[in-house]
């Protein structure tokens, strides 16, 4: 089961199996496994969805609260704007995240 592309397990089987398994059936109702299938390829959309806002969310706010517009403008980023820009960024990622839900 190690060396394969994907592992299966069911919730009734051994504890070994559920533990080396990738996907682990809560119910042993193998017509499941679809959407299971379905539901593993939409958290991974989501999860590249997140690291690419991440990424360019850090991009461009690093430089900024680094102060690289202050000889140009002469703005310097507040460190109070760039906590809560941190935390909207947080709150982003998990509210993408709770779509899964639907």
């Amino acid at each position: 089961m190690t060396l394969a592309d994907l592992s299966l397990a069911r919730g009734e089987g051994t504890d070994i199996a559920m533990d080396v398994a990738e996907i682990t059936l809560v119910q042993s109702d193998l017509t499941q496994i679809p959407k299971a299938l379905a539901l593993t390829k939409k958290t991974v959309k989501v999860i590249r969805q997140n690291l690419f806002w991440a990424f360019v969310y850090n991009v461009m706010g690093i430089p900024i609260a680094a102060g690289i517009l202050y000889p140009v403008s002469g703005f310097l980023l507040n460190p109070m704007l760039a906590g809560a820009a941190m935390a909207l960024s947080s709150v982003s990622v998990v509210t993408n995240s709770l779509r899964l839900r639907r």
